[in-house]
C-alpha cells in the first residue's frame, strides 16, 4: 500500500508562492511524474495554472495539510510543517474562529486583535488555574499557570519572555500575565503587594510608553519585572529592571507620533488648582509635544489616565510632595523645549532673551539660578591639561545641548521613579523564588535604521540564540525520555553574528574606540568597519553608500545608517549644566543628578538579589564615563545570565496589519514577523526530527480501521500499532517507537490520514452502492407492480364486456321462452276453467242432499245425550256427599292428634332456643380454628374424666363422713348431709348435661363455620375472577396504548396493596380469634375444673421475687396495644392521655401477678392435700397455720390493690370528662380521640372485672381446698371419736355455688364481646367491598377517558396515593422509632433485673441450703413496686460542668459516634440543658451555655474546615438547635404544629430572639463552608467526568493531533493524573447526599446544597468547553447530553428534582444540543437561536468557532453561518463576559421545620460520657 503512494498525484492540494498573499492554495489536476518540468494545477477560483518546477531553482510546492488538521491550536501538530501551513493555520484561527492565541511548540503566538476581548476576566483566570497547558485552549493565562506550576513543583525560577515589534501587544500580554500572578498568588497578609505590582503598570506606561505610527501605546523601553514569591508561593514583592529608554523621543517625534504619555496627561490636567504653578497650557503650545502634529489618541482620555497615574503613585507610597516635584520636572522639560535660542550675527555664538518666559518657568520649577542657566545654555567649557576655556556655541550646538539636557533630565527622572517603585515593591521577607516577565522590543527594521534599532536587534540576536538552544534542549530531552535513537539536529546558530557585534574589535568595540577619539566621526567609524569586517559573512557594505553597513541578522538583512551613532553612544551632557542642577534648591532635583555609591545602591537591592539594569552615571569626565553601548551590553549580559538561570516561557506577539484594523490579517506582515520572532525556526527544528507524536491508545483508536481483525482484538495495543506501521510504512526511518508515544516524520500523519480516508471512502462507496441498488430494486418493484395492476384492470374490462354480451343473448332467449309459455298457458287455463265450473255445479247438488240427511241424525243424538247426562249427574252427587261426610270426620281426628304433637315440639324448640342464646355470636371467631376445636374437645373430655373422678372421690368421702356422723349425731343432721350429697349429685348431672349441650353447640358452630368458609371461598373466587378480568383488561389496554399500561400497572399495585391490607385484616382477625380461644380455654378450665391446674400460660414469672417493678410478658401486648392506639388515633391524639392509660395497664399487670401468686399457693395446697390423703398425720400443725395466715394476708393485699385500681379508674374518668367539657368547642378529631380513649377505658374496666372474678374464683378454690382438708380431718376425727365442724361443709357448698354464678356471668360477657368482634369484622368486610367497588368505578372511569386524559388522571391518582403512602410511612417510622427506644429502655431494665435476680437467687439458694425445707413458703417477701417518675424533657447540670459538657458534646464528638441515635442528638441535648436553665430562671447560665456552644462550634469548624462530614453534621445540629429555640419559644407563629406536651415544654422566662439571629448567621456561615468544601472535592472531578470520560464506550473519536506540550510540563509517565468517571462524580454526590440525610439535615437545605453543587458543575463544565477546542465535537455533545441525563436521573432517584438543581444544567444541556444540531441552513440558524436561550451570544459564537469535525467527512461551521447567528442575536442584551462565574452563590433559605420528637422520650447514649447530666 505504501509503495503505491505518490504525494504529487491528482487531487492533491499544494501551496504555491504568491506576490500578494505570500502563499496561494492550488490543486493538482494531473499526476506528476518525476522528471517533468511542469506541474498542472488548478487554483481555488478554477483557474488552470502550469507551475514550472526544477531541481534547485524552483522546487516542488509545499503540500497542504488535511482539512481536519486546519485550525489546530498547536502548529507542531500539523502533519506538514512549513511556512505556508503555519501562516494558513494562524489565518484560519484568527479570522474564522477569532482565536488570537496559538501554540507553536513551547512558544505562544499572540496576534493583536486591535479590539477589546472578554477573555481576561477573573472567571477566565479561575478556569485556567490548576489546569495543564495542553488541556485548555492557548492563552496567556495558560503560559502564566505553567510558569507558576513549574515554580512550585520544581522550585526553580521562571521567566516569561514576551517579544514582538511595536504594536504587537507585548505590553498588554505582560500586563495580563502579571494580573494572573497577582490573582493566583495573592499575598497571604494584608500588605496588598499584588495590587502594588499591578499599580506599577499605569506609571510605567505613562512615563515609558508613547504613540507611534504602529502602536498607540508602544513601550519605548525594555523591562524585566521579577515577581518575588514566598515559600508558600504568595507574592511578597517585586523588582523592575529597565533597558535602553528611547530618550530621543523626548525632543523629537515623527509625523503622527507623540511624546511620552505623561506630558500630554499633565497638560490635559493643567487646569486643576494644584497645577497652576506649573504654568502649563495645551500640549499644542509646546515644541516637545507638538512635533508629531497630532496630540490626541482616539478613544483615550489623557485627563482620566493622569488621575489613574496619580492614584498609582499614591498606592505605591510616593508622597504628594514627591509627586509634585516629579510633575514640576516634567513641566520644566516642556518649558525648556520652548526656550528660544537666538543666533548672533557672526554665526559662531548665540544668546537667549532675558525676557524668555519659558526659561524663567524652567528655572523656577527646578529651583536653579536663571542667569547661570541662561549663560551655560549658550556657552561651554573646554578643559585642557594646562588651561580651561569658555567657548561660545552656535545656535545649532546650543539647541543640541538643550535637547541633550532635556533628555538627560527625563532619563534621570525615569530612573528615579523606577528606583522608588522598586523600593515600594521590595520586601523584608526572605525570597524563595521569582517569576520574571520580560517585555522587550522585537526585531525591528525601518527605512532608516539608527543606533536604537542596532541595539534592539543585537538584544534579539542574544534572545534568539538562547531560544534556539532551549528548543533544541527540549527536543533532545523528549527523545531521551522516550528512549528513541536520534541524531544531532542541525539548527541555525547565530553566534557568529553575535561575535560580529560584541567580540573584541567588533562593532561595539570599534564604536567605543571612535567615541574616545577627540575628532572621531561617523564616517571614520564606518571606514573602520569596512576594513575590519569585510570578510565576515554577516557583514556587508552597501553598494551605493559609504556611511551605511548591512548586518545579516537571523531574521533578515538590515541596513544601518552610521549618522548619529557616535553622538547617541556618547550621550553627551555638559558638566556645567549638570552642576547647576545639582545646586537646585529642591532636594529631589538635586538628588536626581548626584552620584551614588555602588555599595549603597547594591545594599538596598540585596534583599531581592537583583542587580541594577543600568549603572547610574559616574563622574562627568569623558575618560571614565561608560558609553551607552557598553552599558547596554553589560545589562544585556546580566539579563541573559538571569534568563539562563530560569526556565523560560516564550510569548511571541504578532501584529496582523499596519492599519490597526480589528481582525484584519496581512499575510506579508505576518510572515515577516514570524521569521523575525523565531517561530519558523521552531517549526524547522521540530520538522527536522519527529514533529508528530501519538500515544499508543490514541493511535490505536484512530487508525484501527486500517488494522486486521486479529490486531484489533489483540490485548497488546502497542504490538498492534507496531504491526500496522511496519505494514503501511516501509521506510523505518519515518517513525520511531518510544516508551509511551509513536514519533513520526513530517508528512507521515497526512499519509496515514489519506489511507484512513481511502478506507472510509471505499466503505462509503460500498454503502452507497448497496443503498442505491436497494433503491433501484424498490423502484423496479413499484414499476412491475404498476404494470401488473394495469394488465389486471385491462383484462378485467375485456372480460366484463364479453360477459355483458353473453348476458344480453341469454336475456333474449329467456324473453322468447316466456312469451311462448304465456300464450300456451292462457289457452289451457280457459279450457280448464270451463271444466271446473261444470263439475262444481254437479257436486254441489249431491252434497246438499247428503247434508240434509246428516242433520236429522244429529238432532236425534243431542236429545239422547242430554237425558243420559242428567241421570248420571244425579247418581254422582249422592255418592260424593257420602264420601265428604266420612272424610271430614276422619280428618278432624287426625288434626287433633297432629296439633297435640306440634304443641309438644314447640315447647321443645323454645327450650333449645333459650339454651342457644348468645352462642351464635361465637361463630365468626371459630372460622379458622376447626382443628383447635377438636383438640379442645379432647382436652375437655379429659378434664371431664378428671372432674368425674374427683367428684366420685368427694362423694365417697361424703358417704364416709355420713356413716361416721350417723354414729355420733342424730338423724336430722344426717338428713341434711344427705340433702347436700343429693344436691352435689344433681350438680354433677347438670354438668354432664351442660357438656352434652356444649357438644351440640359445637356441632352447630362447626356447621356455621363451614358455611362461612364456603361464603369466604365464594368471595375469594369472585375476587380472583375480578383480578383475572383486570389482568385481561390491562393486557388489552397495554396493546392499545403504552400510557394506559402504566396506569394499569399502578392499579395492579394498588390492588396488591389492597390484598396486603386484606391479609393484614385477616391476620388481625386471627389474632383476635386466638385471643378468644385463650379466654375460652381459661373459662372452660375454670368451669369444669373445681381446683386449679397449672399450665405454661399462667406460671409465675421469675421477677415476682424481685424487689424491682416486674414487667410480665403481658407488657409486650400492652406495648402493641399502645402502638395500635397510636396508629388508629395518630401521634398527637394518642399522646393526650396515654400516660393515664398506661398507669391503668400497669395496675392490671400488678393484679395479674398477684393472681399468679395465688394460683401457685393453690397448687401447693393441693399437693399438701394429696400428701395428707396418703399419709396419716396429726391435727393442724404450725406450718399449716402459717400458710393460712399467709393466704389471708395475700387476700387482704389483693383487695386493697383492687380498691386502689377502682379509685384510679374513677379519677381517670373524671379527668377525661373534665377535658371533654373544657374542649367541647374543639374539632371532631378531638372528639374522635375521646371516643377511642373511652373505648380503651371500657376495655380496661372489663379486664379489671375479669381479674376480680378470677380473684374470687381463686379465693373460692382456697376455701374449698381448706374445706376438703377439714373434711379429711373430720373423717380422721370420726375414726378417733372426735366431733366434726358442720359450718365448714356449708361454706364449701356456698363457695361452689358462687363460683358457678361467676362462671356463667363470665361466659355471657365473653359471648357479648365476641358478638361485637363479629360485627366489627363484618363491617371491615363491607368496607373492603366498598373499596373494591370504588376502584372498579375508578377503572371504568379511566377507561372512558381519552389516552391523554388517562395518563394525566393516572398520574394524579398515583401522586395522591404516593403522597398518602409517604405520610403513612413517615408516621409509621416515627412510631417504630419511638417503640424501638421504649423497648431498648425496657431491655436495659430487664438486663439489670436479671443480674439482680441471679444474685438474689444465689443468695436464696445458699440460705435454703442452710435452713433446709422446713419452711419454704415463709421465705417469700412481698414485692414492693416502685412508681416510675414522669420525665419533663430537661437536663440539669452544674455550672462547673459546662466546660465538660461543651467538650464532650461539641469539641470531642464525632458524627459516627451518634450515627445510630436520633439525628441532631447534640442539638436536642443542648436545648434540654437550656430549658432547665430557663426553668430555674438562671439568665447567666443560659447566656454562658449559648455563647460557649457557638464559640465551640466555630472552633470545631475552623479545625475541620475541609471535612465535609463534620461540616454537614454541625450544620444539621445548628439548624436544629435554631428550630428548637423557635419551636419552644412560646411564639404562636412557631407553635401551630406542636403537640400539647410540646407546648408544655416551651421556655417560660427568657426570650432568645437575639441568639436565634446569631445561630441563623452561624448556620449561613456553616452552609457557605459546606459548599466550599464540597466544591473543592468535586471540582477536580468535573472536567474529567463530564467532558473526558467515555460514559458511552467507543463513541468519542480521536482527532489527528500531536502532543506538542512543553517538555517541562507535568510528566505523566504513562499513568497520568487521576481521571474521574461520571460514576465517580455521581457516587461522590451520592455520598454527600447520604451524609446530609443521615445527619438529619432539612430536605430543603439539602436541595439547596445540591443545587449549588450542580451550578458549580455546570459552570466549570461550560467554561472548559468554551476554552477547549478538542472537546467541541459532535461526539462530545452526545457524551455530555448523556452525562447530564444521568445527573437528572440521579436527582429523580433521590427525590431532589424539585430543588431546581436540574435547571442549573440548562446551559450545558443547550451547549450539548448545539454541538449536535445541523449548522448549515437558515432554518438551522433559527433553530439554534430559539434553542440556546440560556447561552449568551458570545458563548454560542465561541462554541461554533471551536466546533471541530472528527473526520474529513464532516464539515466545519462556515463563517457566513456564524455571522448569520450573530446578526440574529443582536437584539439580546447578554452580559459581556464569556465564561460563567464559578463562584456564584445562590441565596440560602433556612425554612422552619419543627420536630415531632418528644423531649421526654429522648435517650442519651452512655458513649457520650454525659453521666453528670440529671434527667428532670
Amino acid at each position: 500500500m505504501a509503495g503505491d503512494y505518490h504525494p504529487y498525484s491528482k487531487f492533491t492540494r499544494v501551496w504555491i508562492p504568491d506576490p500578494e498573499d505570500v502563499w496561494k492554495a492550488a490543486e493538482i489536476t494531473r499526476d506528476y511524474k518525476e522528471g517533468e518540468s511542469v506541474l498542472h494545477l488548478k487554483l481555488e477560483d478554477e483557474t488552470p495554472l502550469e507551475y514550472p518546477v526544477g531541481q534547485k531553482s524552483n522546487p516542488l510546492p509545499f503540500l497542504r495539510n488535511p482539512d481536519i488538521l486546519v485550525g489546530e491550536n498547536d502548529l507542531t501538530a500539523l502533519s506538514y510543517l512549513h511556512e505556508p501551513a503555519v501562516l494558513h493555520n494562524l489565518r484560519v484561527r484568527f479570522l474564522e474562529s477569532n482565536n488570537i492565541y496559538t501554540y507553536c511548540g513551547i512558544v505562544l503566538v499572540a496576534i493583536n486583535p486591535y479590539e477589546q476581548l472578554q477573555i481576561y476576566g477573573e472567571e477566565v483566570i479561575n478556569a485556567y488555574t490548576g489546569q495543564n497547558m495542553g488541556d485548555m485552549d492557548p492563552h496567556i493565562f495558560a503560559v502564566a499557570e505553567e510558569a507558576y506550576k513549574q515554580m512550585a513543583r520544581d522550585e526553580r525560577n521562571q521567566s516569561i519572555i514576551v517579544s514582538g515589534e511595536s504594536g504587537a501587544g507585548k505590553t498588554v500580554s505582560a500586563k495580563y500575565a502579571m494580573r494572573f500572578f497577582a490573582t493566583v498568588g495573592g499575598s497571604a497578609n494584608d500588605t496588598n503587594v499584588e495590587e502594588k505590582v499591578l499599580a506599577s503598570s499605569p506609571i510605567m506606561e505613562a512615563i515609558g510608553n508613547a504613540k507611534t505610527t504602529r502602536n498607540d501605546n508602544s513601550s519605548r523601553f525594555g523591562k524585566y519585572i521579577q515577581i518575588v514569591f514566598s515559600r508558600h508561593y504568595h507574592i511578597i514583592g517585586a523588582n523592575m529592571r529597565t533597558y535602553l529608554l528611547e530618550k530621543s523621543r523626548v525632543v523629537f517625534q515623527a509625523e503622527d507620533e507623540r511624546n511620552y504619555h505623561i506630558f500630554y496627561q499633565l497638560c490635559a490636567s493643567s487646569t486643576l488648582p494644584e497645577f497652576n504653578d506649573l504654568s502649563l497650557t495645551s500640549a499644542e503650545d509646546f515644541t516637545y509635544t507638538s512635533l508629531g502634529e497630532n496630540i490626541f489618541i482616539e478613544g483615550v482620555n489623557d485627563a482620566e489616565d493622569f488621575q489613574k497615574t496619580r492614584e498609582a503613585f499614591t498606592l505605591l507610597g510616593i508622597k504628594d510632595s514627591s509627586q509634585s516635584s516629579i510633575f514640576k520636572v516634567i513641566a520644566s522639560i516642556l518649558h525648556l523645549g520652548n526656550v528660544q535660542i537666538c543666533s548672533e550675527r557672526d554665526g559662531e555664538s548665540c544668546r537667549i532673551s532675558r525676557d524668555d518666559l519659558h526659561l524663567k518657568h524652567f528655572c523656577r520649577l527646578l529651583g536653579v539660578e536663571l542667569q547661570q542657566m541662561e549663560h551655560w545654555l549658550c556657552h561651554r567649557k573646554l578643559v585642557t591639561a594646562s588651561e580651561t576655556y569658555v567657548k561660545n556655541m552656535s545656535s545649532k550646538q546650543a539647541a543640541n545641548a538643550r535637547d541633550a539636557l532635556a533628555k538627560h533630565i527625563y532619563a534621570r527622572m525615569f530612573d528615579w521613579i523606577v528606583e522608588h517603585i522598586n523600593k515600594s515593591l521590595q520586601t523584608s521577607s526572605k525570597q524563595h523564588s521569582f517569576i520574571g516577565v520580560l517585555d522587550i522590543y522585537g526585531f525591528e527594521t525601518f527605512e532608516v535604521n539608527s543606533f536604537e534599532q542596532f541595539c534592539i536587534n543585537y538584544a534579539n540576536e542574544k534572545l534568539q540564540q538562547q531560544f534556539n538552544s532551549h528548543v533544541f534542549k527540549l527536543e533532545q530531552e523528549e527523545y531521551m525520555k522516550e528512549q528513541i535513537p536520534w541524531t544531532l539536529i542541525d539548527f541555525y546558530d547565530n553566534q557568529p553574528c553575535i561575535d560580529l557585534i560584541e567580540a573584541r574589535l567588533g562593532i561595539l568595540d570599534l564604536l567605543d574606540e571612535e567615541c574616545k577619539v577627540p575628532k572621531g566621526t561617523d564616517q571614520n567609524w564606518a571606514q573602520k568597519l569596512y576594513k575590519q569586517h569585510s570578510s565576515s559573512v554577516h557583514f556587508q557594505k552597501p553598494r551605493m553608500s559609504n556611511i551605511s553597513f548591512i548586518i545579516n541578522h537571523f531574521a533578515d538583512k538590515v541596513e544601518y545608517h552610521c549618522e548619529g551613532f557616535l553622538e547617541k553612544n556618547r550621550d553627551t551632557v555638559y558638566e556645567e549644566q549638570i552642576n547647576i542642577l545639582k545646586a537646585s534648591q529642591f532636594q529631589l532635583v538635586a538628588d536626581l543628578f548626584h552620584e551614588k555609591d555602588d555599595v549603597t545602591s547594591s545594599s538596598k537591592t540585596s534583599r531581592v538579589n537583583v542587580r541594577p539594569a543600568k549603572s547610574l552615571p559616574k563622574a562627568p569626565n569623558k575618560e571614565h564615563r561608560k558609553t551607552v553601548g557598553l552599558q547596554f551590553r553589560s545589562s544585556l549580559h546580566l539579563l541573559m545570565e538571569t534568563l539562563n538561570a530560569t526556565t523560560p516561557h516564550y510569548v511571541r506577539c504578532i501584529k496582523p496589519n499596519d492599519l490597526k484594523e480589528a481582525f484584519s490579517f496581512d499575510s506579508s506582515r505576518a510572515v515577516q514577523q514570524l521569521r523575525a520572532c523565531g517561530v519558523l525556526e521552531t517549526i524547522r527544528i521540530s520538522a527536522a526530527g519527529y514533529p508528530s507524536r501519538w500515544t499508543y491508545p490514541d493511535f490505536f483508536s484512530r487508525y484501527r480501521v486500517l488494522m486486521k481483525k486479529s490486531d484489533i482484538t489483540s490485548a497488546d495495543k502497542k504490538l498492534a500499532c507496531k504491526n500496522l506501521l511496519e505494514t503501511l510504512v516501509k521506510d523505518s526511518d519515518m517513525f520511531q517507537f518510544g516508551k509511551t508515544k509513536i514519533f513520526f516524520r513530517a508528512g507521515q500523519v497526512a499519509y496515514l490520514e489519506k489511507l484512513r480516508a481511502d478506507k472510509f471512502r471505499a466503505a462509503c462507496i460500498k454503502i452507497q452502492k448497496t443503498v442505491r441498488g436497494w433503491l433501484q430494486r424498490v423502484r423496479y418493484r413499484k414499476i412491475r407492480k404498476s404494470a401488473v395492476t394495469l394488465q389486471r384492470y385491462g383484462r378485467g374490462y375485456l372480460a366484463r364486456r364479453f360477459a355483458e354480451q353473453l348476458r344480453l343473448t341469454r336475456a333474449a332467449l329467456v324473453c322468447q321462452k316466456q312469451y311462448r309459455m304465456v300464450q300456451t298457458r292462457r289457452a289451457y287455463l280457459r279450457v280448464r276453467q270451463a271444466v271446473i265450473t261444470i263439475q262444481a255445479f254437479t257436486r254441489g247438488m249431491f252434497t246438499r242432499r247428503i247434508y240434509q240427511e246428516f242433520l236429522l241424525h244429529h238432532k236425534a243424538m243431542i236429545i239422547q245425550r242430554s237425558v243420559r247426562g242428567w241421570l248420571q249427574r244425579r247418581k254422582f252427587r249422592r255418592a260424593r256427599d257420602a264420601a265428604v261426610t266420612i272424610q271430614c270426620a276422619y280428618r278432624r281426628l287426625r288434626a287433633k292428634r297432629q296439633l297435640k304433637q306440634l304443641k309438644i315440639e314447640a315447647r321443645s324448640a323454645e327450650h333449645l332456643k333459650k339454651l342457644n342464646t348468645g352462642m351464635e355470636n361465637k361463630i365468626v371467631q371459630l372460622q379458622r380454628k376447626m382443628d383447635d376445636q377438636s383438640k379442645e374437645l379432647r382436652h375437655q373430655n379429659e378434664q371431664l374424666v378428671v372432674t368425674n373422678s374427683s367428684l366420685g372421690s368427694e362423694v365417697t368421702k361424703l358417704q364416709k363422713q355420713l356413716e361416721h356422723l350417723r354414729s355420733r349425731r342424730d338423724e336430722g343432721q344426717l338428713t341434711s348431709l344427705q340433702d347436700e350429697l343429693q344436691t352435689a349429685r344433681e350438680e354433677l348431672r347438670e354438668a354432664k348435661k351442660l357438656q352434652e349441650e356444649h357438644g351440640s353447640e359445637k356441632l352447630r358452630l362447626q356447621q356455621r363455620v363451614e358455611e362461612l368458609e364456603r361464603e369466604n371461598c365464594l368471595l375469594k373466587s369472585e375476587k380472583e375472577d375480578m383480578n383475572q378480568k383486570l389482568l385481561q383488561h390491562s393486557k388489552s389496554v397495554e396493546e392499545d396504548d403504552s400510557s394506559v399500561s402504566q396506569r394499569e400497572v399502578s392499579l395492579q399495585s394498588e390492588l396488591d396493596a389492597e390484598r396486603q391490607r386484606y391479609q393484614n385484616l385477616l391476620k388481625e382477625f386471627s389474632r383476635l380469634e386466638q385471643r378468644y380461644d385463650n379466654l375460652k380455654e381459661e373459662v372452660s378450665l375454670s368451669k369444669f375444673h373445681p381446683g386449679h391446674r397449672r399450665n405454661p400460660s399462667n406460671q409465675s414469672s421469675l421477677e415476682s421475687d424481685s424487689n424491682y417493678p416486674s414487667i410480665s410478658t403481658s407488657e409486650v401486648g400492652d406495648t402493641e396495644d399502645s402502638i395500635q392506639l397510636v396508629e388508629e388515633m395518630g401521634v398527637e391524639k394518642a399522646a393526650m392521655d396515654i400516660s393515664l392509660f398506661m398507669k391503668l395497664q400497669k395496675r392490671v399487670r400488678e393484679l395479674e401477678q398477684e393472681r399468679k401468686r395465688l394460683q401457685a399457693n393453690v397448687d401447693k395446697m393441693e399437693e399438701l392435700a394429696k400428701r395428707r390423703d396418703s399419709e396419716v398425720k396429726s391435727p393442724t400443725s404450725e406450718q399449716e397455720t402459717a400458710d393460712l395466715a399467709y393466704n389471708s394476708l395475700k387476700r387482704q393485699e389483693l383487695e386493697s390493690e383492687n380498691k386502689k385500681l377502682k379509685n384510679d379508674l374513677n379519677e381517670l374518668r373524671k379527668t377525661v370528662a373534665e377535658r371533654v367539657s373544657q374542649n367541647s368547642s374543639s374539632s371532631n378529631e378531638q372528639q374522635d380521640g375521646y371516643n377511642v380513649l373511652l373505648s380503651q377505658l371500657k376495655s380496661a374496666s372489663e379486664e379489671l372485672e375479669a381479674r376480680k372474678e378470677e380473684v374470687l374464683i381463686l379465693r373460692t378454690q382456697i376455701v374449698s381446698a381448706a374445706q376438703r382438708q377439714d373434711k379429711n380431718d373430720h373423717i380422721d376425727e370420726n375414726n378417733s371419736k372426735e366431733p366434726i365442724d358442720e359450718e365448714e361443709a356449708l361454706k364449701a357448698y356456698h363457695g361452689l355455688c358462687e363460683s358457678k354464678k361467676l362462671l356463667e356471668a363470665q361466659l355471657q360477657s365473653q359471648s357479648r364481646q365476641h358478638k361485637d368482634e363479629l360485627e366489627a369484622l363484618h363491617t371491615q368486610i363491607e368496607l373492603l367491598k366498598d373499596d373494591i367497588e370504588k376502584k372498579q368505578e375508578i377503572l371504568n372511569y379511566t377507561m372512558s377517558l381519552s389516552p391523554e386524559a388517562q395518563v394525566e388522571y393516572s398520574v394524579q391518582q398515583e401522586i395522591t396515593r404516593l403522597t398518602n403512602d409517604n405520610l403513612d410511612l413517615k408516621e409509621l417510622v416515627e412510631k417504630l422509632e419511638k417503640n424501638e427506644r421504649k423497648l431498648k429502655k425496657q431491655l436495659r431494665i430487664y438486663m439489670k433485673k436479671v443480674q439482680e435476680l441471679e444474685v438474689s437467687q444465689a443468695a436464696a439458694a445458699a440460705a435454703a441450703s442452710q435452713t433446709g425445707r422446713s419452711n419454704p413458703e415463709l421465705s417469700r417477701q412481698v414485692t414492693v413496686q416502685r412508681k416510675e417518675k414522669d420525665f419533663e424533657g430537661m437536663l440539669e447540670y452544674s455550672k462547673e460542668d459546662e466546660g465538660l459538657l461543651v467538650k464532650s458534646l461539641i469539641a470531642d464528638i464525632r458524627p459516627n459516634t451518634v450515627s445510630a441515635t436520633v439525628p441532631c442528638l447534640p442539638a436536642y441535648i443542648l436545648f434540654m440543658c437550656i430549658r432547665h436553665a430557663d426553668y430555674i430562671n438562671d439568665d447567666q447560665k443560659v447566656a454562658s451555655l449559648l455563647t460557649s456552644t457557638i464559640n465551640a462550634i466555630k472552633k470545631v469548624l475552623k479545625k475541620n474546615n475541609d471535612d465535609f462530614e463534620m461540616t454537614s453534621f454541625w450544620l444539621a445540629n445548628t439548624s436544629r438547635l435554631l428550630h428548637c429555640l423557635k419551636q419552644y419559644s412560646g411564639d404562636e407563629v412557631f407553635m401551630t404544629q406542636n403537640t400539647t406536651k410540646q407546648n408544655e415544654h416551651c421556655l417560660k422566662n427568657f426570650d432568645l430572639a437575639e441568639y436565634r439571629q446569631v445561630l441563623s448567621d452561624l448556620s449561613i456561615q456553616i452552609y457557605q463552608q459546606l459548599i466550599k468544601v464540597a466544591e473543592s472535592i468535586i471540582q477536580p472531578m468535573i472536567v474529567s467526568a463530564m467532558l473526558e470520560s467515555e460514559s458511552i464506550p467507543s463513541l468519542a473519536g480521536v482527532k489527528p493531533m500531536g502532543y506538542r506540550n512543553r517538555s517541562s510540563s507535568m510528566d505523566n509517565d504513562g499513568s497520568g493524573p487521576s481521571s474521574y468517571t461520571l460514576e465517580a462524580l455521581i457516587r461522590q454526590l451520592g455520598q454527600f447526599h447520604a451524609v446530609m440525610r443521615d445527619h438529619g439535615l432539612d430536605p430543603e437545605i439539602v436541595g439547596q446544597v445540591v443545587r449549588q453543587l450542580f451550578n458549580c458543575i455546570n459552570a466549570v463544565t461550560l467554561n472548559n468547553l468554551l476554552l477547549r477546542k478538542d472537546v467541541c465535537s459532535w461526539s462530545t455533545g452526545m457524551q455530555l447530553r448523556y452525562n447530564t441525563s444521568q445527573m437528572e436521573e440521579w436527582l429523580r432517584g433521590n427525590n431532589l428534582y424539585q430543588s431546581k438543581a436540574a435547571a442549573t444544567l440548562e446551559p450545558i444541556i443547550q451547549a450539548a444540543q448545539l454541538l449536535q444540531v445541523k449548522k448549515k441552513t437558515t432554518q438551522d440558524a433559527e433553530a439554534i437561536c430559539s434553542l440556546c436561550s440560556s447561552l449568551t451570544t458570545q458563548q454560542i459564537v465561541k462554541i461554533l468557532n471551536l466546533y471541530t469535525p472528527l473526520n474529513e467527512f464532516e464539515e466545519r461551521v462556515t463563517v457566513s453561518f456564524i455571522r448569520n447567528i450573530q446578526n440574529r442575536l443582536q437584539e439580546r442584551n447578554d452580559p459581556p463576559q464569556l465564561l460563567l462565574d464559578t463562584k456564584q452563590t445562590f441565596p440560602v433559605l433556612f425554612p422552619y421545620t419543627p420536630s415531632a420528637l418528644s423531649l421526654e422520650t429522648l435517650h442519651i447514649p452512655a458513649s457520650l460520657n454525659l453521666d453528670f447530666l440529671i434527667r428532670v
